[in-house]
């Protein structure tokens, strides 16, 4: 049985094997290389071979699908620096802040187009499918990222609204990598089904514990500097949970906001969260998303060994530090 760090290791083979810092012009494959450098989690492509592999096919003869779906994230990364003015990114400058924003954005439309190409190497007789969820997936992660822009200029948004963007900018691209694999494999529909609700779950897991470290995580280990999110006017799960809890505690949150960009600012809102016991609601709804997660795995036709590198996936990311 493969570890996860097995099917990592097949991920970042696969991307050295493409050699993209040879293609020229190298002003446009240099920074698409330096993007999909060693240094990012893989969860999206491990998780795309895991499933094929769960539903028995060789997780080898869906490489180029899962470089696609890495090329892809990447791809948004690039471009949600320039959007959101980040200069840095896994412990090292973005690409906007090496190179400059033109380089950043077209680079990053390179890696959309060479993504969606790769994504085509599957058997024809399943192509179609594929492609249906990888488009689909495609439009949900632009229309989350839309709604987390319209957030910034908005005083208040609900948990509701908060959930359904993560659901759609990261959860829908969990939830796409486990279902492709699926597909390349002839899981059924309704496996298909299931094993795609296990990525949505486990994204929203994942996003909200992104949310959590981005203020209460170690700089040196998280490769950006704490509290982002507030210097940025991010609408992250603590500050709507509070907002829409009220009270003293989301007065004392809404003062703070209006602070000045600045460290004093970050420990003041971090002070506000402890206070509040933000923490603790992070880890509770953590917990109920990693449960969802592992019962529509579990409700899946698959028996518990092929499960079970799925199921350890689940436990590494809401116990992750970066």
């Amino acid at each position: 049985m493969k570890s996860i760090s097995d099917y990592s290791t097949m991920v970042e083979e696969a991307i050295i094997e493409k050699d993209y810092a040879s293609k020229t012009p190298e002003s446009l494959y240099g920074p698409v290389a330096y993007g999909l450098q060693k240094g990012g989690k893989r969860i999206r492509p491990v998780l795309l071979l895991m499933a094929a592999e769960a539903f028995g096919k060789n997780p080898v003869e869906c490489l180029d699908p899962a470089v696609g779906i890495e090329m892809f994230h990447n791809f948004t990364l690039l471009h949600d620096d320039v959007m959101d003015c980040s200069d840095m990114r896994r412990g090292r400058p973005t690409v906007h802040k090496k190179w400059d924003g033109n380089t950043a954005i077209l680079s990053g439309d390179t890696m959309l187009t060479l993504a969606a190409q790769l994504m085509m190497n599957v058997d024809d007789s399943r192509l179609r499918c594929v492609l249906d969820v990888f488009n689909s997936m495609s439009v949900a992660v632009y229309e989350g990222q839309r709604l987390d822009m319209d957030f910034e200029t908005r005083d208040e948004v609900s948990v509701e609204e908060y959930l359904d963007m993560i659901e759609k900018k990261t959860s829908a691209l969990l939830g796409a990598s486990a279902r492709i694999g699926a597909i390349a494999a002839g899981a059924s529909e309704k496996d298909c089904g299931l094993i795609y609700e296990y990525g949505v779950k486990l994204g929203l897991a994942f996003q909200i514990q992104d949310d959590y470290l981005d203020m209460f995580g170690d700089p040196a280990t998280f490769g950006k500097p704490i509290g982002g999110d507030v210097l940025n006017g991010k609408k992250a799960f603590m500050l709507v949970s509070m907002l829409e809890r009220g009270g003293s505690d989301a007065d004392a949150l809404r003062e703070a906001m209006k602070m000045p960009p600045s460290e004093l600012k970050v420990n003041t809102v971090r002070s506000i969260y402890e206070h509040a016991g933000m923490p603790e609601l992070c880890s509770r709804t953590i917990g109920e998303y990693s449960r969802k997660s592992l019962k529509a795995l579990r409700s899946t036709s698959l028996g518990e060994e092929a499960r079970m590198p799925l199921e350890r996936l689940v436990d590494k990311l809401i116990d992750r530090k970066k």
